[in-house]
């Protein structure tokens, strides 16, 4: 089985909590928006910094125009929030790993392009706001169904493990509001 499709097949569970739990964040409430972004904050630095170390520069050429967390911090700077304390930044020791990894990040951009619809326009977006070539998704997606890997069961693991990191993010910005 091509590895978009195990990712996809496999993790459909993992996208389904993650989607369920961020959805709790109304992002035309400037309150929530925030809090969606801290969230956002205590994940993405940490994991494409882990994606740099394991290499995702050599795997995806225009990896620099790919990372977020530049918009992602100005975005936080222009509302006057601080940088949230990170989760633990996964390791990545294999290119199946990686392109699990990559996987979840690349998918949360095109569901971010469809949030950035309900973001208010005097807020920042950046972060959501698709950026790069058009048609950068389908390079992505090309590139994944290109990768020779046997067993895709790493890849499935580190993505299952990334979803699992936006998850407790968003819980942890959710969690004074459901008190």
């Amino acid at each position: 089985m091509p590895l978009r499709n195990a990712l996809r097949t496999e993790t459909t569970d993992s996208h389904a909590t993650v989607d369920d739990i961020f959805s709790r964040f109304d992002l035309g409430n400037s309150r929530d928006y925030t809090a969606f972004l801290r969230a956002h904050a205590r994940i993405l630095p940490a994991v494409e910094a882990a994606l740099e170390q394991a290499g995702i520069a050599d795997l995806l050429p225009d990896w620099a125009d790919r990372r977020r967390t530049d918009q992602l911090a100005a975005d936080l700077a222009d509302l006057g929030i601080e940088q949230p304390e990170p989760l633990e930044a996964p390791v990545l020791k294999s290119e199946a790993e990686v392109w699990g990894t990559m996987y979840v990040i690349e998918g949360s951009k095109l569901g971010g392009a469809l949030l950035a619809k309900s973001v208010p326009a005097n807020m920042p977006s950046r972060y959501l706001t698709p950026t790069g070539p058009k048609g950068n998704m389908k390079i992505f997606m090309d590139r994944v169904d290109a990768v020779e890997i046997e067993d895709s069961s790493e890849a499935v693991a580190a993505a299952r493990a990334t979803f699992a990191l936006f998850r407790k993010a968003a819980e942890m910005e959710l969690e004074p509001s459901i008190s």
